[in-house]
């Protein structure tokens, strides 16, 4: 019986752990992609027993927020655009064509790792190619 309680408590462990880590207050500017210059309202509320907090936010300006917020609005705030492919069988699939962002928290202080991970095709390159001049 002692072995059953033993992960309950680790469980418990690391959501108080995860709850006190989203609570941390993180620095940064909110981006509000689809409506430039806009105003944002929200409310927020993610552990049980948690107060339901509003949110006012307007694109551009920076805000002390907790680290759970942040992830929420860069991790939510878009929206599928679909598009169609033929599977094999000749029959129309549908697919997440791209996500189109609504808005953002451009960090001043945190990097998520899982915001680090980055698709091919976001991949972009550039190169300049200059002419060598040859002096004399």
């Amino acid at each position: 019986m002692a072995n059953l309680e033993k992960p309950k408590e680790n469980i418990k462990r690391n959501a108080n752990y995860m709850r006190d880590k989203d609570r941390e207050m993180v620095k940064g500017i909110f981006r509000f992609y689809e409506v430039p210059g806009g105003y944002m309202s929200f409310v927020f509320k993610f552990y049980k027993g948690d107060q339901v907090e509003r949110y006012d936010l307007w694109d551009g300006k920076m805000y002390t927020l907790p680290l759970g917020v942040a992830r929420h609005l860069n991790k939510n705030g878009w929206y599928p655009v679909h598009e169609y492919i033929k599977d094999e069988d000749g029959k129309a699939q549908m697919k997440i064509g791209q996500k189109v962002r609504r808005f953002g928290f451009q960090s001043l202080e945190f990097v998520d790792v899982e915001d680090l991970a980055i698709d091919d095709k976001q991949i972009i390159t550039v190169e300049h190619i200059e002419n060598d001049k040859v002096l004399k």
